[in-house]
């Protein structure tokens, strides 16, 4: 264990696309470019903007290449997509994304589920997708999806974490997320999993993905900062959900570990006001509350000087 925290992070802002891609309500593309527009003001150093998967399975994201094509890019950012084949690698490459991101379970269960093949045909499919990336200087992020838990399966064991996560380095991943997708990890699971990561690659290639069903995520968070985890994804207004995992509740929303980092003195580069701002609205632009518990106490704090200077 990392014998102290991290000075400075970086966050993966994934609303935009983790966040989105479950909403039931028809999102424009006018909503969504100004999403990531706004987040990019942010300052946020990596966006993830879109998915070029089949809009049969996921019609929020049928629009990624005009979103892509629109949006205010901002030097220095990285840009990403998610990439489940070689189709949707072309769509990545054609849009100008810096970095194409594919994924795995740790639960042969969520595999076959989800996917309908054995974690090993998985990473097979991707074999192809890493090697052009590499060859158009493209990074390459590898999502490992229920670390920490699976809905089926249940309990997920650090070996099956090192499994995985030993499969994504071999294909020459830069970065591999651990994702507790259905959010029922607790801070011990979540150190365990990473320590097995650890077997593989070094802290400096591996993220951390937290969902807050259970109310775990921010704890998660400063588990992982102790062991020197120092990229964390989050998701503006703690938009998101898995809809593989009943009850699943949305990503660790970025107010919250913002003001985590902020109260620890850790450097994010990210302006939290900016972001309760577009929490805020792109929970009016969906009809509903923002789940960041931050993001409204901040927003009601406001609200409530403003109402006192109008007295």
């Amino acid at each position: 264990m990392s014998t102290s925290l991290p000075r400075r992070v970086a966050l993966i802002e994934v609303g935009p696309r983790d966040g989105l891609q479950n909403e039931k309500t028809p999102i424009t593309t006018d909503v969504r470019v100004e999403l990531c527009d706004r987040l990019t003001a942010a300052g946020f150093p990596n966006l993830e903007a879109g998915s070029f998967v089949s809009p049969k399975w996921v019609p929020q994201m049928a629009d990624s290449a005009e979103l892509m094509r629109r949006i205010v890019r901002k030097p220095g950012v990285t840009y990403s997509v998610l990439t489940p084949n070689m189709k949707g690698f072309e769509g990545a490459l054609e849009a100008k994304a810096d970095e194409v991101v594919i994924f795995g379970a740790a639960s042969e269960a969520f595999s076959q589920r989800n996917i309908n093949c054995s974690i090993a045909e998985s990473v097979a499919r991707f074999e192809p997708v890493a090697k052009a990336a590499k060859e158009h200087r493209m990074r390459v992020r590898a999502s490992v999806s229920v670390a920490l838990g699976c809905p089926y399966q249940g309990e997920v064991t650090p070996a099956a974490v090192e499994d995985i996560v030993r499969r994504f380095a071999d294909l020459g991943a830069d970065m591999i997320d651990i994702a507790d997708t259905i959010g029922t990890g607790t801070p011990r699971a979540t150190q365990a999993a990473f320590e097995s990561a650890l077997r593989v690659v070094p802290i400096g290639r591996l993220s951390a993905h937290f969902h807050d069903t259970y109310g775990m995520a921010v704890a998660n968070a400063y588990a992982a900062l102790e062991m020197g985890v120092s990229t964390f994804h989050a998701s503006v207004a703690g938009m998101g959900g898995c809809p593989y995992a009943k009850g699943a509740t949305g990503n660790v929303a970025t107010e919250d570990l913002l003001y985590l980092f902020r109260g620890l003195g850790i450097e994010t580069g990210v302006d939290l006001d900016t972001v309760v701002d577009v929490g805020q609205w792109i929970s009016g632009i969906l009809g509903r509350k923002s789940s960041s518990r931050v993001g409204n106490a901040l927003a009601a704090k406001r609200a409530d000087a403003a109402a006192k200077v109008a007295a």
